[in-house]
């Protein structure tokens, strides 16, 4: 398949390569010193399910060298989303699918007004992996699996080509009849975690020991869950027990990519994390004290390091 990964840090960089090892014309859209590396030295992979190392490697800024493709996978920031989104124009065809992979629940409705909602299929990747060095994604853990479906639920014919091509590639892959459902889901796992670990300035195991700490993660989980219900998202009925068994099996030293990015000085997903619980819940009628203070105690760190 031609495929085109747009945002190749830890996750475009580590599903691209994995497609790339396995034969498959993979061009990575990146920028600055990474796309620099990966021109220059290929694109490596470190992962405890084995290391890749693509050289040489397909890599460019500017979509447009690269024409319309079968797939794109769209694995920006949240914050990049309708700015990536512009970007993505060169590479759909008539029958391209853009997959999101990103964390929130807004993406695919920001990418289907840009791109046309006939282009836009729904994802989730399930994987803890990141930049380490330019060229270089290092991959923590052995868990790396994707979901995505088209999001009226039908098993399309280009869906069913990428499940081969992801399967043929050794990765733990599924086409999803209800992708919503899924990426709430993940959704109400992820910004719990988010919330908790980066307000908290700890990796899960701390956490986790601290009895008045995982009650706050509990509660903000249960929040993220009424707020996916109250939307009319089809969540099963143990989803939010689900999402906190998750992360109790999570290492202990396990950290949110949020937390990471606020230890780095970096721009958070804050607002698409907590902020869309809370704002859902305002649209729908739902509490979400536990989301609200974690908005407005990150607020000032939103943009990044804040001015001393």
């Amino acid at each position: 398949m031609k495929i085109a990964v747009m945002g190749s840090g830890g996750v475009g960089g580590y599903f691209g390569a994995r497609l790339a090892a396995a034969g498959n014309d993979v061009t990575f859209i990146a920028r600055g010193a990474h796309l620099a590396a990966i021109k220059s030295q290929g694109l490596q992979v470190r992962s405890p399910r084995g290391d890749v190392h693509i050289n040489p490697a397909e890599a460019c800024e500017d979509a447009a060298a690269v024409g319309p493709v079968d797939i794109v996978l769209f694995a920006t920031k949240l914050y990049d989303t309708e700015s990536a989104g512009e970007l993505c124009k060169p590479l759909v065809g008539t029958d391209t699918a853009v997959i999101s992979l990103l964390n929130g629940v807004d993406s695919e409705e920001q990418l289907s007004r840009i791109l046309g909602p006939q282009h836009v299929a729904g994802g989730v990747a399930r994987i803890s992996a990141e930049i380490a060095a330019p060229g270089l994604i290092q991959h923590h853990s052995n868990f790396a699996s994707i979901e995505f479906g088209e999001l009226d639920g039908r098993h399309s014919d280009r869906l069913q080509a990428f499940l081969r091509a992801a399967e043929e590639a050794q990765i733990d892959a599924q086409l999803c009849g209800d992708i919503t459902a899924a990426i709430w889901q993940k959704f109400v796992m992820l910004a719990s975690f988010s919330a908790i670990t980066t307000l908290t300035r700890l990796p899960a195991g701390p956490i986790r020991d601290n009895p008045e700490t995982w009650k706050l993660l509990e509660a903000a989980a249960s929040e993220a869950g009424a707020v996916a219900r109250a939307r009319g998202v089809r969540l099963a009925e143990n989803a939010v027990g689900d999402s906190v068994a998750m992360i109790q099996k999570l290492p202990d030293s396990m950290k949110s990519s949020m937390l990471v990015d606020l230890e780095r000085g970096n721009r958070l997903e804050l607002e698409w994390l907590s902020g869309a619980v809370c704002r859902i819940g305002s649209e729908t009628g739902v509490e979400t004290p536990v989301h609200r203070v974690v908005l407005a105690a990150l607020s000032p760190f939103a943009a990044g390091e804040p001015a001393s």
